[in-house]
Formats: C-alpha cells, structure tokens, sequence
C-alpha cells in the first residue's frame, strides 16, 4: 500500500460510498483524515480514526470553514478529495426544471470549485486535489442531462486548475467511475439497474468503491508525481464500447 504517512487528507462526502472507502484506506496508510459531510458522520469518524466537520458543498462557507479549521487543526493540508456530489435527472431537456440544474450544479460542480479556490493557498509545494466526476461527463445519458452537465464541467475545471496550480506544484486531477455499489445507486431502482448494468458494463457488473478508493489514493501517492490535469476512467470497460452483453441482446432481436 502506497504510503500517506504525516500527510493530511481532506475529503468530502466522506461518510458513505466512495468516500468512506477512500477515508479507510487513506487512514490505513497513514494519513491524518477530515471528513466533510451533509449527514452526520461523526460515529463513522470515530469508528476509523478521523475527524468529522458538517460541510454542505454548496454553502461556500461552509467548504471554507472545512478547510480552514483542518488548517489550524493539523497544521497542513496535503490531499483534497472534492468527493461530495448527488445524482440528478429523470427527465428528457424539453421536459426538466431549471431548478434541477441548478441544484446538480450547486453540490457537483460549484462544490468542487470552492475546494479549489480555498485549498489553493494551503496546498502549496506538493500537494494534490483529486474531483470526482464521472463517465456522465464523457458522454451522453438519456435524461439525465443535469448530471451529464455538471460532471462534464468537473473535468473541466480539473484541467483549468491544472494549468494555474502547476507553478505551485500542486497536482489535480479527476477519476470517472462508472456504476458502482454505493448508497446512491441503491436509492434508486437496485435491480434494474443491476439488470441492465450486467448487460452494458463489459466486466458484467458493479464496480466496488473499494476500487475506486484504490485509485484515488495511488493519485494521491507519491508514485504519480508527474501526473496532473487527467482524468481517469474507472468503469468495467463500460465506456470502451458495445458491450458483449449488448451485442448478444441486439443480435436475439435481428
């Protein structure tokens, strides 16, 4: 395991999915962790040995005071996982409500620039920022044109605070999961989605966010030094092309 020793790691959207796999691995290679979150995560701090700050990504201030009380906490800040994000659509454009934009891009998008704009200064000489965004911002997906867009402008704003923090030597980039087993997949129909994510994801099958942990926290590392402005797909091969399990489906239909 790559080590974080005596770095410390900001994440937010930290106590479930994604971003409490992450916490976990980030703390068991040594890392200082804060997790920020719209739910209480304080039990689930606890549990793993981190820090708990109720932060709604939305709210700058809020983003602000989770930066600056880890600052004058711990001293430093070395890692900001921008993790935080809802899933948002169900309707085709003609029919969705401006409202729905706006709030997709409140938590996914603005969230994740007030990161940016508030680590910058505390990140300096070495230190790294990872957004979540998603395959959502690679491609199209029917009627979730809320999502698609905000995603699409996390890789965006990754990319642009690559070039700005480069002279700081502080690293960004961004990570695409495809559909992977977290609370937020579970809200919505479990197995539909299942069904059909068997079907169009080459590797037949949710991703675990252990896995993406993994990535991330290899990003984080040492070992990716010279890497920045990227985004990393992490999909079962999902965005590679038509799948098998497509393939045979449409085939049975001819």
């Amino acid at each position: 395991m790559f080590s974080l020793q005596g770095k410390v790691a900001i994440i937010t959207g930290g106590g479930s999915g994604i971003g409490l796999a992450t916490a976990k691995r980030f703390v068991e290679a040594g890392a200082t962790v804060v997790i920020g979150d719209i739910n209480d995560s304080s039990d689930i701090a606890e549990q793993i040995g981190a820090t708990f700050i109720p932060t709604d990504v939305s709210i700058e201030k809020q983003v602000q005071e989770l930066i600056e009380t880890t600052y004058r906490k711990f001293g430093k800040i070395d890692i900001l996982f921008n993790n935080a994000g809802i899933g948002s659509g169900g309707k085709v454009m003609a029919e969705e409500d401006s409202s729905v934009f706006e709030k997709a891009f409140s938590i996914n998008t603005l969230g994740v620039m007030f990161g940016i704009k508030h680590s910058a200064k505390y990140l300096q000489h070495g230190g790294v920022i990872i957004n979540s965004a998603s395959v959502a911002g690679l491609q199209g997906v029917l009627t979730y044109g809320p999502y698609v867009a905000s995603k699409y402008a996390v890789i965006g704003l990754t990319k642009t605070a690559a070039l700005e923090m480069a002279p700081l030597n502080v690293r960004v980039n961004c990570i695409c999961p495809g559909t992977i087993e977290t609370p937020m997949i579970q809200q919505e129909n479990a197995s539909s989605q299942r069904a059909v994510n068997n079907v169009i994801t080459p590797l037949g099958r949710f991703g675990k966010a252990e896995e993406v942990a993994a990535l991330v926290h290899f990003l984080c590392s040492d070992e990716a030094s010279f890497i920045t402005g990227q985004s990393y797909v992490i999909d079962g091969g999902l965005t590679s092309g038509i799948s098998h399990g497509i393939w045979t489906s449409c085939s049975q239909q001819v």
